[in-house]
Formats: C-alpha cells, sequence, structure tokens
C-alpha cells in the first residue's frame, strides 16, 4: 500500500485526500452533487479513467458517496458526511491561495462562475451565514458576484476582473480601489461593509 506512512494527522489526511484531483473534486461536490458527466466538464484536463479512478478511491475511504438519480438511469455522487468536513480545509486553502490570484487568470485559465461564488463564501468574514452566487461573462471574462443573508434586507453585488472582486472579497483591496481595477459595487445597504465588520444582524 502506497502512503507517507507516518503516524501524523496531515500525512494520514494526504494519504486520503492528497492525490492530484481529489480536493477539486471535492470543491466541485461542495458546490452540489454532481453526475460523472457533469464532473467531467468541470474538470477540465481530468482523463476519465483517472477520474473513475479518484472517485472509486474517495468511496472507498468513505468521503464520496453515489446513488441513483431518482427516475433517471444516472449515477449521482455527493459528499458524505465525512466528506463534507472538508469545507472548512477546503475554504482555508482558497483562502490562502488567493493572494497568489493578485494578478488575476493567466492564459489559458479557466474561469468559473460556481468556483468565484465558492471563493467568496470562503473569504467572506466568519459570522452570519452569507450566501454568494457568482457569474462570468465568457466574453469580457469579468465576474459577477451577489451577496445576501438571512438575516438583513437587500443584496451586494460587486462586478469587475475576477482579480480585483476576489481582492475586495478577501479584504486586500479596499472597496474604495475597486473602482480603480475597473470594477464596481452596488450595496445600498451596506450589507458587504456589514458584514466586513462584523456588524451583520
Amino acid at each position: 500500500m502506497s502512503g507517507y506512512h507516518q503516524f501524523c494527522g496531515l500525512a494520514v489526511a494526504l494519504d486520503v485526500i492528497g492525490d492530484r484531483w481529489n480536493l477539486l473534486i471535492v470543491r466541485e461536490l461542495l458546490i452540489e452533487p454532481r453526475r460523472f458527466r457533469q464532473l467531467r466538464e468541470s474538470l477540465p484536463g481530468i482523463a476519465s479513467n483517472l477520474l473513475t479512478a479518484r472517485l472509486r478511491t474517495m468511496e472507498e475511504a468513505g468521503i464520496v458517496s453515489r446513488a441513483d438519480e431518482a427516475g433517471k438511469k444516472a449515477v449521482v455522487y455527493s459528499l458524505t458526511p465525512r466528506g463534507a468536513q472538508l469545507r472548512e480545509p477546503v475554504f482555508a486553502l482558497i483562502r490562502w491561495g488567493a493572494g497568489f490570484m493578485v494578478n488575476g487568470p493567466r492564459d489559458g485559465d479557466t474561469v468559473r462562475g460556481e468556483w468565484v461564488g465558492l471563493a467568496a463564501e470562503a473569504l467572506l468574514p466568519p459570522g452570519p451565514q452569507m450566501r454568494a452566487s457568482a457569474t462570468v461573462d465568457e466574453n469580457s471574462g469579468r465576474v459577477r458576484v451577489e451577496l445576501g443573508a438571512e438575516s438583513a434586507e437587500g443584496r451586494a453585488v460587486l462586478d469587475g476582473p475576477p482579480a480585483a472582486v476576489l481582492g475586495a472579497l478577501a479584504g486586500a483591496l479596499p472597496i474604495a480601489a475597486l473602482a480603480q481595477r475597473g470594477g464596481s459595487i452596488d450595496d445600498p445597504h451596506d450589507l458587504f461593509g456589514r458584514a466586513r465588520s462584523g456588524i451583520l444582524s
């Protein structure tokens, strides 16, 4: 059996989840359960046989489960309760990785609204649950992130180049500087500002 053979929580975790593509598969299933075809489409570059092998390994480890989709001849993959515990470690890695994204997407990088939306959730400060959704304009490459909270009225919309929007969400770019980077914010109720200040109620 391959592995690090170290009695260490990090080494054991990497034995289970550290193979290439595994955490990106987890990312996709954190967004929502997916069929195999949907996973292939959302993971550019992964071969079908490799995706099959990764899903099988994670299923055996109790991280991913598969079930027949009701009324259809399709299998849907989702995270088990144990797999869902990876949300915060994945969010921590997103927050850590955001610092390497200040120059925006590189040539050839795929940008998906779902990924930006997940990053938005990860980058928002802890506190009341904020909902985030994002879309990407395929022609311009601009992203639009909509934020809202169950505990507050209104919504906030950030729009602009991916690096500028993610920088604002991470707190690395002041909101006042968003326009200088080609972005904008529509936040009539100061929802985003109050979330940043920890006074959202």
